[in-house]
C-alpha cells in the first residue's frame, strides 16, 4: 500500500446531505495522510463506475442503496464503510444518526413550544424514514404521547428516494386531507427537509397556518431546502460532517488492518436550527403564552430573577409555577437555568470568548456559577466541554 491512500467515494453530490458528507470525508483526508479521491457525479442507486477497478482504490466509502451495488462492492474485496444503512452487511459497517436521540430532540423541541398533539410525515419504503419514525414514537411514548403517521402510497418495485419524493409531491392532495383531519394545534416531524418543505407548501395551499396551526420540523438542515418554503423550515442538524469524519477515521483504521466494528455505529445529532416553521408557542391561554415568552426573552439579562418576572407579569409565584409545570414540565427558575446553560454551551462550542464574557452574555452573575452548572449538567469543566466540542 502506497503512502498516499486512494479512496473511492460513491456518494451523490446533488443533495446537500451528500455534499456535507463529502466535505467531512475530505477534511479528514487532508489532515491524515493527504488521501487521493475517486468521485463521479451519481444518483444514489447508480451501479459501480466502470473505470473504478483501473484506479485501484485502497478503500471505499459508499452509500449502498441497492442490492446490485452491494454485490458489486463486495466483489471488489476492499475495506468499505457504508453511509446509507439500508442493509445489515457483516464486514461492511455503517455509520448513521442516532434516531433515538434525534426523536428525543424533536419531542423536547415541540414540548418546549407547548404542543401536545404530534404527527410524523415520512416516505413509504424508505428505510431511514422508518427508523426516524420509530425513534420519534419511542421518545413520545416515554413522555406519554403518540404520533399520527402519514407515509403515502408505496411505489411498486425498488423505487429510489428521488422518485418516491416526486410521487409524494404529485399526491399532495392525500397529504392535505390527512393534515386537515388532524386536531390542531399540531406538531409535525418530517423525515427530511424535502418532505418538510412539502408539508409547509401543502399547508399553505390548504389554508392551514404554519406555525400557528401546524408547526413543521425537518431533518438534515439543508439551508437551501429550508429556505424554499414560507415560512422557512426549522430542521434537525444530524451532524453530517461528524458522521463523515468518523466514517473516514474508521476506514483509515480498516485500511491499516483493523477489524471492522459491529454493523452499525450511531452518531448523535448536533441540535436544532429554529426557523419560522416552529417559531410559536402552541398555548391557547394568551396570558400563559405571553408569560413564557417573557421569561425566555429576558432569561439572559443579569437581573432576570423570579421577583422581577412576577412584578412585570402581575402573577403570583404559585400561579406562574403551576402554569410552567403544566406546559413545560418545569418551574420558571428551571426554565431560566436551562436557557442559560444552553446558550453557554453554544458559545463555548462556537466561539473563543473568555469564560467571564460568556457568563455575562448568558446572564450569570458570576463566572463560577456558570462553570458549576456546566460541570453539573455535562460532567465536564467548561474548558473540557469547549475542547471536546471543537474536535467534532
Amino acid at each position: 500500500m502506497s503512502n498516499r491512500l486512494r479512496v473511492a467515494l460513491l456518494i451523490e453530490s446533488s443533495r446537500g446531505f451528500g455534499r456535507r458528507l463529502l466535505r467531512g470525508i475530505t477534511a479528514y483526508g487532508r489532515t491524515h495522510g493527504h488521501w487521493a479521491f475517486f468521485h463521479e457525479e451519481r444518483e444514489l442507486a447508480t451501479p459501480l463506475p466502470k473505470n473504478l477497478k483501473q484506479w485501484r482504490p485502497d478503500g471505499m466509502i459508499a452509500r449502498l442503496a441497492s442490492n446490485e451495488l452491494v454485490r458489486q462492492v463486495r466483489a471488489l474485496g476492499l475495506p468499505t464503510v457504508d453511509l446509507s444503512c439500508k442493509y445489515d452487511m457483516p464486514g461492511i459497517p455503517s455509520l448513521t444518526s442516532d434516531n433515538a436521540a434525534l426523536g428525543r430532540l424533536a419531542v423536547e423541541h415541540f414540548l418546549d413550544r407547548g404542543f401536545r398533539r404530534f404527527a410524523y410525515c415520512g416516505l413509504p419504503g424508505i428505510p431511514f424514514s422508518a427508523r426516524q419514525e420509530a425513534g420519534f414514537q419511542e421518545a413520545l411514548a416515554a413522555r406519554g404521547f403518540r404520533a399520527d403517521c402519514f407515509r403515502g402510497r408505496k411505489l411498486p418495485g425498488a423505487a429510489g428516494l428521488a422518485k418516491v419524493e416526486a410521487d409524494a409531491m404529485h399526491r399532495a392532495g392525500d397529504l392535505a386531507d390527512w393534515l386537515r383531519g388532524l386536531p390542531k394545534p399540531l406538531a409535525v416531524l418530517a423525515c427530511s427537509d424535502v418532505r418538510g418543505q412539502q408539508v409547509v407548501t401543502v399547508c399553505e395551499q390548504a389554508g392551514i397556518a404554519v406555525p400557528d396551526e401546524v408547526a413543521v420540523l425537518g431533518i438534515d438542515n439543508d439551508d437551501v431546502q429550508c429556505d424554499l418554503c414560507n415560512p422557512s423550515l426549522s430542521s434537525i442538524d444530524p451532524n453530517v460532517e461528524r458522521i463523515a469524519y468518523e466514517t473516514a477515521a474508521l476506514l483509515d483504521r480498516m485500511m491499516h488492518g483493523a477489524e471492522p466494528p459491529p454493523i452499525r455505529v450511531l452518531v448523535p445529532p448536533r441540535g436544532i436550527v429554529t426557523r419560522g416553521s416552529t417559531d410559536v408557542l402552541a398555548i391557547a391561554d394568551r396570558e400563559v403564552a405571553e408569560a413564557i415568552r417573557f421569561v425566555r426573552q429576558n432569561a439572559f439579562q443579569p437581573d432576570a430573577g423570579i421577583e422581577e418576572i412576577l412584578a412585570r407579569l402581575n402573577f403570583s409565584r404559585s400561579t406562574l409555577k403551576r402554569w410552567f409545570h403544566k406546559w413545560l414540565g418545569r418551574s420558571p427558575r428551571e426554565e431560566i437555568a436551562r436557557l442559560r446553560l444552553s446558550r453557554a454551551q453554544e458559545l463555548l462550542a462556537a466561539t473563543t470568548l473568555p469564560l467571564d464574557e460568556i457568563a455575562r452574555r448568558c446572564g450569570f452573575e458570576h463566572m463560577e456559577s456558570m462553570c458549576r452548572m456546566v460541570k453539573r449538567m455535562t460532567g465536564q469543566t467548561s474548558g473540557e466541554y469547549r475542547k471536546a466540542q471543537s474536535s467534532k
